[in-house]
């Protein structure tokens, strides 16, 4: 066991457990996403990304508007993964329905006031229930899903022509690789080169109208984007060391990590809604009391 572990097995156990309570108190949420993919957030917002602290204050602000050079008062989300700099990593977060789990890992990891969790969805708050650019950890907004590699391609090769030495993340949903966008950004970042970018994605085999493979089979996922010139490495989600490993080995080439990950990992009774995994609501109170007794088996756990 590495030094770094017991920290990011305690974000991982804390994303969990901030969703689920969240989903409980409100009815209904994005739950499968947080249970597939918090050992992923917990990685990158530990050991993985180089950043800066939190430029400005970890509560965030009410909603100042949207981008322009009439707004003085806008700020960009991407604030609270630090302020930019040539050696610092870029996080470009893609799902934007996992919002609430990445407002979830930054305040694992202290970058953002857990009292910011109370304004989530609510108006005038940047706390989207749909991130955008104004979210905190979202640096910029990607309208419909598979936008944000094409702009982390961009961000990619404007700071390789800048002389910059960091990198430039993006973590996406496997559902995104049923847009042609996606495949297009994989297609110019191989041919321009771009070794500095990496992708982590959360392969939970799950979209909105149920398991991927029923709306528009994807795979060989691995073997697709090496057919586009980018190194694939599939593994194991939910392994700390394996992913860890293919997430900061070296490589000459665009690096998609695929984290195969469970949409119900450490709630099994939520199994019992599939192959609807998407989001949770409550069919009745006996339900909802079912699930308030795994949440507070998990809470003891932790």
């Amino acid at each position: 066991m590495t030094d770094w572990h017991p920290e990011v097995e305690r974000t991982a156990r804390g994303i969990r457990l901030r969703v689920f309570e969240h989903v409980l108190r409100n009815g209904e949420g994005y739950l499968s996403q947080a249970l597939s993919s918090a050992e992923i957030f917990a990685l990158l917002y530990g050991p993985v990304l180089t950043l800066g602290p939190v430029d400005g204050p970890t509560l965030p602000a009410p909603f100042e508007g949207v981008p322009g050079t009439d707004n003085d008062r806008y700020r960009s989300g991407g604030r609270f993964n630090g302020a930019p700099a040539p050696d610092r990593d870029r996080f470009i977060f893609s799902p934007a329905h996992y919002a609430l789990v990445l407002y979830a890992a930054l305040i694992e990891v202290g970058r953002l006031d857990e009292e910011a969790l109370l304004d989530f969805n609510v108006d005038g708050s940047t706390l989207e229930m749909i991130g955008a650019e104004h979210s905190p950890g979202v640096e910029t907004t990607t309208g419909s899903l598979a936008q944000a590699l094409s702009q982390a391609a961009g961000i990619a090769m404007g700071r390789r022509m800048k002389g910059e030495t960091g990198a430039t993340w993006v973590m996406m949903s496997d559902g995104e690789f049923e847009e042609g966008q996606t495949w297009e950004a994989l297609s110019f970042a191989s041919y321009q080169g771009l070794d500095r970018l990496k992708v982590v994605v959360d392969a939970n085999a799950q979209q909105c109208d149920g398991r991927i493979e029923s709306v528009a089979n994807i795979e060989p996922l691995a073997d697709r984007i090496t057919a586009f010139g980018c190194e694939a490495r599939d593994v194991d989600g939910h392994d700390l060391d394996a992913l860890h490993e293919a997430m900061t080995a070296d490589s000459d080439r665009p690096v998609v990590v695929i984290a195969r990950t469970n949409p119900t990992q450490g709630v099994p009774i939520f199994e019992d809604k599939a192959p609807l995994l998407h989001t949770l609501r409550f069919s009745s109170d006996d339900e909802k009391a079912r699930y308030e007794a795994a949440y507070r088996q998990m809470a003891e756990a932790h």
